[in-house]
């Protein structure tokens, strides 16, 4: 068994779960230190910078990384892979001239004055994302996780110990965050062509040819065509709060809400992102196995379900104590907006893993459909939330919207894969079952100790063992299947 689980379907999970809890862990135990060193308009102001890179990164490639692993010759892929970031290295370009003319229209759009003298980074750090992509495909489709984990913890490291210095030399502000995550970008990326670079240039040396790249960028044509427009509205939807938020409300605002959306997406970056990743390489290779693929994607949404329920209602009970402890009393309002994202988070932190089938299949008229069904509702949110400038309106709208696009996305894929509603259904309410207790538990000592949040705190991760008992205890069956799952 211990064989099954390193070589198999679960092995590769737990390579990146393991680099992502380190690299996660990490970032906690320095993020109490660096809420107390840098005000929250310097992460509000941070978090527009990155929100910029960020929107346009994931169309860098113009999404031709995810068809490096298509391919069954890795001559074909590697030609896919040097397509790729030729095209990033043109938009990078690009972006940046359009900046450059347009740099005073966009500081007043987003007025957010702090964050100009650092637009000049974006078509460095645009590319650096283009190649990390690239690579990570790349990685990925050689199964190499455990190389990706080393990349991630470095950075991590980078990107938490520069801001410590920044502050010490006096730069306690945003631009010490700035150049903290662009460094944290650029080791990542480095590391990670450190361990692969070798084998990369041995067979770009044997195969790369131009009319290959060409037959490989043609071969793929959805992905530019079809998938580019609703990965970059996704993308879009999870970075137009930040941009917007920055219209409508203070840095300060902007900083709350990047701490609590950060501290929402945890669990998606621990296991989900893990999931995800090793989920699409596996149905890239079943994907003709109607069968195998239903099974599959059975035993994902049940681990999804039973890992994502908990942490979700902790939050959503626990927030705003949480928070308090953690980063201190002056985030509590950033606790608060967790609590209101908590019920977002669980069916974000099932579907986003889910999504991958409609990629594998080819299905990126699907994928489109989503992605512009999730950018709609989220602009609606924001524009109704920042025009009534009311922050809870906006973010309560961000959730209830949130929960039916994204409970609709993980229903549609599993129906795409053949598996019944009834299933679904049966799962979450046996998730919600388990649950009880650990509700109970927190809403009693919400309500009886009024004030102490270290109870609250110390109370929550007996309720996360419990509850973890009480998965291994009602689900072992499942839990062993999961272990032993075999790779393609």
């Amino acid at each position: 068994m211990a064989k099954k689980m390193r070589d198999g379907f679960v092995g590769h999970v737990l390579k990146l779960v393991t680099g992502a809890v380190v690299a996660q862990a990490i970032t906690l135990v320095t993020a109490p230190i660096l809420s107390r060193l840098f005000p929250p308009e310097a992460f509000g102001t941070c978090s527009v910078w990155v929100a910029i890179i960020s929107l346009f990164s994931v169309i860098v490639c113009l999404r031709y990384e995810y068809a490096i692993m298509l391919p069954e010759q890795d001559g074909d892929a590697i030609n896919l892979l040097m397509g790729s970031l030729a095209i990033a290295f043109v938009f990078s370009g690009v972006v940046g001239f359009l900046f450059w003319v347009e740099q005073e229209s966009i500081i007043r759009m987003l007025k957010s004055p702090e964050v100009g003298p650092y637009l000049w980074i974006v078509p460095g750090a645009l590319f650096i994302q283009g190649l990390f992509q690239s690579l990570n495909a790349w990685n990925s489709r050689r199964k190499y996780f455990g190389r990706l984990s080393v990349a991630r913890v470095s950075a991590s490291i980078t990107t938490s110990a520069t801001p410590m210095v920044m502050s010490a030399v006096g730069q306690a502000n945003a631009g010490g965050l700035i150049w903290s995550w662009f460094a944290g970008t650029i080791i990542f990326t480095l590391a990670l062509y450190v361990q692969i670079g070798r084998e990369v240039y041995q067979i770009l040396r044997e195969s790369l040819r131009f009319n290959r790249i060409l037959f490989g960028l043609r071969r793929y044509w959805k992905f530019p065509v079809i998938n580019v427009w609703g990965e970059f509205m996704n993308n879009l939807s999870w970075f137009l709060p930040t941009l917007m938020l920055s219209a409508f409300f203070s840095q300060t605002i902007v900083g709350y809400y990047a701490l609590a959306n950060r501290v929402v997406l945890l669990p998606s970056i621990l296991v989900g992102n893990a999931v995800a990743r090793v989920f699409f390489q596996r149905i890239s290779v079943i994907r003709d196995d109607q069968k195998i693929l239903s099974q599959t994607v059975q035993m994902v949404f049940q681990v999804l379900v039973f890992c994502g329920f908990l942490p979700s209602l902790i939050l959503t009970l626990a927030g705003q104590e949480l928070f308090s402890v953690v980063f201190g009393l002056n985030w509590s309002e950033a606790g608060r907006y967790a609590q209101i994202l908590g019920p977002w988070l669980f069916f974000l932190f099932i579907a986003s893993p889910l999504s991958a089938l409609f990629i594998a299949l080819e299905r990126q008229d699907l994928a489109l459909i989503v992605h512009l069904s999730i950018f709609l509702t989220r602009l609606f949110a924001l524009l109704v939330g920042g025009l009534l400038n009311n922050i809870d309106l906006t973010l309560w709208l961000w959730t209830g919207t949130g929960v039916l696009v994204y409970g609709g996305m993980a229903f549609w894929a599993l129906n795409l894969a053949g598996v019944p509603y009834s299933f679904a259904f049966q799962i979450l309410f046996r998730s919600g079952q388990y649950s009880i207790p650990i509700f109970l538990l927190l809403l009693l000592s919400k309500v009886f100790s009024p004030g102490r949040h270290w109870l609250v705190l110390i109370v929550s991760v007996i309720s996360l063992a419990l509850y973890c008992t009480i998965i291994i205890i009602k689900e072992g069956k499942l839990l062993r299947s999961f272990l032993t799952f075999p790779d393609q």
